[in-house]
C-alpha cells in the first residue's frame, strides 16, 4: 500500500450543536480541515496516511496535533508558527444540518505554512499527494502548496484535488475561480461537489462539467451529489453511484469522508490500469463512509472506521 499525505489547511471547527433553553447557540470544537479530515478519514479506513500543514503554538494547536496522532495519522509534517493562532471557523449548522462557515484567519497559522517549512523527505514517501484550494488562498501557503504538488509529481506520486470553494476567503468570485483552475494541469484526481460545477467549468449540469474537466487532462472527475451519491467521468465514460439513506445530524466532513476513502483505495490500486467495476466498488464504500458521517455530528469525530463501513455494505448486501 502507498502512502498518502495530505496538504491544507488544520483548523478548529466550532460546530453548532443546539441551543440553550435561552436561545442561545452551543458550539464544540471539533478539529477539522478538508486535508486534514481526508488523512484522518483514509487513516481510519487502514491506509497509511500522513498531514503538512501549520497550526498556532496554542492549545488548539496541541490538540489538533493530538487529534491526528490518535487517529495513526504522521504529523512528522506539521509545523507551529508564533506568528498567528491556530485558524478557527464558525460552523452553523441549520435544522437540515446543512452548514455555513465563519472564518477567523487574518491571518491564521494555516496560510504561514511557506516552503521552507515542506517536509520534502515526507512529499518523497508519498504515493498519492493530496491537496485542496483552501490554502491556494492566500501566501505563503499558496505558493507553498503549488511547488510541493509538483515536487510530488516529479517524484511519481498520483495528484488529487479537492477545490473546496470558501467564497467568504477569496476577494471577489474572478480571483477564485483563476486561482482554483491553475493547478489542474498537475491534477489526475479530481473531486468537485454539484454546487462548484459552474464555478470550475462553463456549465452547472454535472455530466457536462465533468467531460469539460476531463479535457483538461484528468483521468478522473467525481462530482459528488450529496445523497444523491456521485457522479464519475472515467476514461471518456460517465456513470453514477448512488448513495445511502441516512438520517443526517451534521453534513460537514461528509465530503472529506468519501474522498479520504477514495484516497485509501487509491493507495491500493494503479489509476492506469484501473477498471470500471472497480471504480464503481471504490465509490460505493466512499459513498456509505460519507453517509455514516453524517448520521453523527461534528467532522474527525463522525468518520467510520473501516469495520463500520464494511458491516453497513453487509447490512446492505454490497460488502
Amino acid at each position: 500500500m502507498r502512502k498518502i499525505v495530505t496538504m491544507g489547511e488544520i483548523l478548529i471547527d466550532l460546530t453548532q450543536t443546539g441551543v440553550t433553553e435561552q436561545g442561545i447557540p452551543r458550539f464544540a470544537a471539533n478539529p477539522g480541515g478538508a486535508p486534514a479530515n481526508a488523512a484522518v478519514a483514509a487513516a481510519r479506513l487502514g491506509a497509511k496516511a500522513g498531514f503538512i500543514g501549520c497550526v498556532g503554538k496554542d492549545a488548539f494547536g496541541a490538540f489538533l496535533r493530538k487529534t491526528l496522532e490518535n487517529a495513526g495519522v504522521d504529523t512528522t509534517g506539521l509545523r507551529e508558527t508564533e506568528a498567528a493562532p491556530t485558524t478557527l471557523a464558525v460552523v452553523s449548522v441549520d435544522g437540515r444540518g446543512e452548514r455555513s462557515f465563519q472564518f477567523y484567519r487574518k491571518p491564521g497559522a494555516d496560510v504561514c505554512l511557506d516552503r521552507a517549512m515542506v517536509d520534502t523527505a515526507l512529499l518523497e514517501e508519498a504515493g498519492v499527494f493530496h491537496f485542496g484550494s483552501v490554502s491556494l488562498t492566500a501566501q505563503p501557503s499558496r505558493g507553498a502548496t503549488l511547488w510541493a504538488a509538483g515536487y510530488a509529481r516529479e517524484q511519481g506520486a498520483l495528484i488529487t484535488y479537492d477545490p473546496n470553494y470558501r467564497a467568504g476567503l477569496w476577494p471577489d468570485e474572478k480571483t477564485a475561480v483563476a486561482v482554483m483552475q491553475a493547478p489542474l494541469p498537475l491534477v489526475d484526481v479530481l473531486k468537485i461537489s454539484d454546487e462548484e460545477t459552474r464555478l470550475l467549468s462553463p456549465y452547472a449540469q454535472p455530466e457536462a462539467a465533468a467531460a469539460w474537466l476531463e479535457d483538461w487532462g484528468i483521468p478522473l472527475v467525481l462530482v459528488t451529489l450529496g445523497e444523491k451519491g456521485v457522479l464519475y467521468r472515467f476514461r471518456g465514460k460517465t456513470g453514477r453511484v448512488p448513495g445511502f439513506p441516512v438520517r443526517v445530524a451534521d453534513t460537514n466532513g461528509a465530503g472529506d469522508t468519501f474522498f479520504g476513502a477514495v484516497l485509501s483505495r487509491l493507495a491500493e490500486e494503479n489509476l492506469e490500469t484501473l477498471e470500471e467495476g472497480a471504480l464503481v466498488e471504490m465509490l460505493r464504500m466512499a459513498n456509505c463512509a460519507a453517509a455514516i458521517t453524517t448520521s453523527r455530528p461534528g467532522a474527525i469525530p463522525a468518520m467510520p472506521t473501516r469495520q463500520e463501513v464494511m458491516e453497513r455494505l453487509e447490512k446492505e448486501g454490497m460488502a
